[in-house]
Parts: structure tokens; C-alpha cells; sequence
């Protein structure tokens, strides 16, 4: 780690205009990490007139598809040679488990991988139409990007919002959660030395408020796309009206996780556990209400307590570590205060509800894997995005009313059921307004599928074909083959 980070602008390492700095700081244990520049909103007016400039007549979006693709291989193969150092710069910097964050900086890796490979094959088709005239569509990069990621897995966030607009052939301004921002930056350093063109990717860390706020609603970017909390997505969208930027939106969720009494009690009990507790629950995608039939009920949680009970929650340096911390104070307190609502509520805390109790990790916001039983669909603790170590179980036992209590909140991000019953299986799926349902799994993403949600949990899609077509312009293109050409004046 570096003692000191700069803005990326234009392709050159700065102060910010003001001369702000922030500082760092390694969450599982309060250690300073490094000071950061603090962009606002006139680093940002810099930032987007060399996105724009680096579009409108840089070499970019005009060179060979193919090139920009192996650019993209080699900006892979970067990451991939620097995997350890960014798997610590990413566990110091949110405290998320050493173990994990090597698995997302190899993920981070395959976004440019994956949409490298897509660079040269974005086709338009023919349209067949009546007359003589040949009518095609073609894809263009949709202009200048303002990208804006959260805390919780900066580096594949990061990937996962410049790989597609890069392979578009879209300039951009990135700026990561203040909270994190190193990988992000790094990932800049990543990007140049593969020889990417002056201004096509500029990094603004910086506060939400004055940074993050100036991007959204600046004139001269084309598209937003915003990771985070849902309020904060709404500010987003508010910003973007004026202007009518276009916008896509990766928001919260509050997944319902549905074991039915037919199901692979092991498999749903390891499932469960990483979807709520890997990341120490600091995910959109987690399962934090869990519905358990009641027939199954009893054998289910005795397995679950048993588990629950081995995993390890301690330095996320340890590669033996399951759970670091949690990211910031403010989400400490957070989970803290929904344990304390849900004991409020009337809901029976069974296991965890405070920090662990050894000495050694009292400088951090470590907290105990969590779990509420006899939760009832209308508490808060059923119902809000806590987006901590907490599970919430609910009984079922009638379908029609599953299916109302799994759809009771405002989110539709995710959703997982464990049956053996393929045919009920389908059914529920179709019914559970969500944007990715899981049969007999969890937290199971890929890059080539893609990922959005229903209702509050977002706009637009982002992975798969789909997320590089949220960064292009389809346009139609006429060409008349007459020979006389239009006549309607001619009579």
C-alpha cells in the first residue's frame, strides 16, 4: 500500500483542485491505511471534459474493435500477475476476508477477460421491411460514463462497470466509495500502463455529496451507472431528470431463501450460511430472510445452529478466517441497532447479537454472525435491507401464502428455494418477483449471466450481453434502393 494516492485525470496522476485529502482506514483494526485526494465538483468538471474530448476525438471509440479487445486480455493478465498485492490492498481497505477477496480480484480479472472478448462482435442485424430498401441497426458506444461503485467489493465493482463501457468504446469517470477507493485506483495504474489513451478512464475517490452528486447531474455525461444503497440510487435518478441522462441502477435487496421439507437439508444448510454470512452479509445478493418449512423445521435448525457455530470470524488476513469485518463504522452500527430492533420486535435471538469477545479484534467493527428465529413477515427485521450478519427465519407451510410473504418488501434483487421437486421448483420460480432465482444454490453468479432486479432493487441489468448493451446506442440506418426515390409530391 501506498502512503498517499492521487485523482486519475486525462491520464495523469493529480491533487485534487482543492488540495482536500481523506484518509483510510483498515476497518478490523483502525489502522490508518493511506491519505487519499478528495475530489468535488470541479475535479469532476475536468474529469468529464477529458472523458468527452478522449470521445469526441480521441482514438478510443474509433479504434479496430478487435484492438480494444486485447487490450482488455492484457489489462486480465495485469490483474492477474498483481493478485496477492490487490487481494491484501482489498482486505485492509474493507476488511472482507482474505480467502474472498482473492476469488474477487480473480473474478475482477474476468470481467475484462469476458468482455474483451465481446468487443468485436457487437452486431446489428437487417430488418426486413416492405419495400425496397435495405434497413439495418448497428451498435454505438453510448458517449461518456459516470460510474459510481460501493464499498462493499470495490475491485469486481469497479471491473465489473469499466470492462463493458471499455469494450463499447465509452470514455468514463469512475469515482469509488470513499470508504474504499484503493483497488479502484490501482486498477487506473493497471489500465495506463496497458496502454489505455489519456482521458478514456479518469478515478475520482471522493464523498458522495459533492463528488458523486456533480457526476450525476453533470451536463456532459451521457450515462449513469450507480451500485449502492437505495436512497442514494434515488438521488441518482432524481439528478439524471434535468439532462435526461440515462441511467442504470444496481440497488438493495432483502432475498428470500425457501428450504421446502423436501430439500437436501445438508446442502440447504451450507447454502444458507454463505448466503448470509460470507462477506459478513455486506452483500445486495445475500439471503437474510430464510423461510423453513415447518415439517422440516426442527432437524433443519438444529443443523444450521451446528454449522453456524464452526464458522470463524476473526483477522481477514488469516487465510483460515471465514468473516471479517464489517466495512464502517456507520454499518456497524447499523446491524447493532436492527439487533436491537429486533429484539424490540418479539423475535427470539438464537445465536450471535454482539461483537466476539476476543480482545484481539476490539479495534474493529467485527460482529457475530447473527440469527433471529420466530420472525414474522411484517417486522422490520423481515421487511428492511440490513446488509449485515443477520438471518431472520420465518415458518411456511402453504405455498400461496409463501409466495406472498417471500414478495412482501419493496426489493426483488434475488431469491433462492431448495426442493427436489423440479416441477414446484419451476413454478415458484416463475412466481417470485425477482431478477435471479437460484434452485438448489445461492450467491451463484457468473459473468456471461446477466444480474438486475424487480421493483426497488435497481434499473437496467449489468453482467452478460445485456450489461454491455446498457453502454451502447442502437441505431437504424435506412438506405433506399428506388430508383425514382420518394414520390408523394409528384401528383
Amino acid at each position: 500500500m501506498a502512503d498517499h494516492y492521487r485523482l486519475l485525470i486525462d491520464g495523469q496522476w493529480t491533487d485534487a483542485a482543492s488540495g482536500k485529502v481523506f484518509a483510510t482506514h483498515n476497518p478490523a483494526t483502525g489502522e490508518h491505511v493511506a491519505n487519499v485526494a478528495e475530489a468535488d465538483a470541479a475535479d469532476v468538471d475536468t474529469a468529464v471534459v477529458a472523458a468527452r474530448r478522449a470521445f469526441d476525438t480521441g482514438p478510443w471509440p474509433r479504434m479496430d474493435a478487435a484492438a480494444r479487445g486485447r487490450l482488455l486480455l492484457q489489462v486480465a493478465e495485469k490483474i492477474r500477475a498483481r493478485g496477492d498485492e490487490l487481494a491484501r490492498m482489498e482486505t485492509l481497505d474493507n476488511g472482507k476476508a482474505i480467502r474472498e477477496t482473492r476469488a474477487q480480484v480473480n473474478a475482477s480479472a474476468d470481467y475484462f477477460d469476458y468482455y474483451g472478448g465481446w468487443a468485436d462482435k457487437l452486431e446489428g442485424h437487417v430488418i426486413p421491411v416492405r419495400g425496397r430498401f435495405h434497413t439495418y441497426t448497428v451498435l454505438e458506444p453510448i458517449g461518456v460514463c459516470g460510474q459510481i461503485i460501493p464499498w462493499n467489493s470495490p475491485l469486481p465493482q469497479a471491473a465489473q462497470k469499466l470492462a463493458p463501457a471499455l469494450a463499447a468504446g465509452c470514455t468514463m469517470v469512475l469515482k469509488p466509495a470513499e470508504h474504499t477507493p484503493v483497488t479502484a485506483l490501482v486498477l487506473g495504474d493497471i489500465l495506463m500502463e496497458a496502454g489505455l489513451p489519456e482521458g478514456v478512464v479518469n478515478i475520482l475517490p471522493g464523498f458522495g455529496h459533492t463528488a458523486g452528486a456533480a457526476l450525476s447531474r453533470h451536463p456532459g455525461v451521457d450515462k449513469v451507472a450507480f451500485t449502492g444503497e437505495v436512497a442514494t440510487g434515488q438521488e441518482v435518478l432524481r439528478a439524471s431528470i434535468d439532462n435526461l441522462t440515462k441511467v442504470t441502477l444496481e440497488l438493495g435487496g432483502k432475498a428470500p431463501n425457501i428450504v421446502c421439507e423436501d430439500a437436501d437439508l445438508d446442502a440447504a444448510v451450507r447454502g444458507t450460511l454463505f448466503g448470509i454470512f460470507a462477506g459478513a452479509g455486506q452483500y445486495c445478493d445475500a439471503g437474510p430472510r430464510l423461510f423453513v418449512h415447518r415439517a422440516i423445521r426442527d432437524a433443519f435448525m438444529e443443523k444450521l445452529m451446528a454449522m453456524t457455530r464452526r464458522i470463524r470470524v476473526g483477522d481477514p488476513l488469516d487465510p483460515e478466517t471465514h468473516v471479517g469485518s464489517l466495512t464502517t463504522r456507520e454499518q456497524f452500527d447499523k446491524v447493532a441497532r436492527y439487533v436491537e430492533i429486533g429484539r424490540n420486535e418479539g423475535a427470539q435471538l438464537i445465536a450471535g447479537g454482539a461483537p466476539p469477545d476476543d480482545p484481539g479484534l476490539a479495534g474493529g467493527y467485527f460482529y457475530l454472525p447473527t440469527i433471529f428465529d420466530r420472525v414474522a413477515p411484517d417486522m422490520r427485521l423481515a421487511r428492511e435491507e440490513i446488509f449485515g450478519p443477520v438471518l431472520s427465519v420465518l415458518d411456511f407451510e402453504d405455498d400461496e401464502q409463501l409466495v406472498a410473504d417471500a414478495n412482501g418488501t419493496d426489493f426483488g434483487l434475488v431469491a433462492g428455494l431448495w426442493t427436489e421437486d423440479m416441477r414446484r421448483a419451476m413454478r415458484l420460480a416463475q412466481r417470485l418477483k425477482a431478477g435471479t432465482v437460484w434452485i438448489n444454490t445461492f450467491r451463484q453468479t457468473q459473468i456471461s449471466a446477466s444480474f438486475g432486479g424487480y421493483k426497488m432493487s435497481g434499473i437496467g441489468r449489468e453482467k452478460g450481453l445485456s450489461g454491455l448493451e446498457e453502454y451502447c446506442e442502437e441505431k437504424t440506418v435506412w438506405v433506399d434502393l428506388n430508383d425514382a426515390g420518394i414520390g408523394y409530391f409528384d401528383s
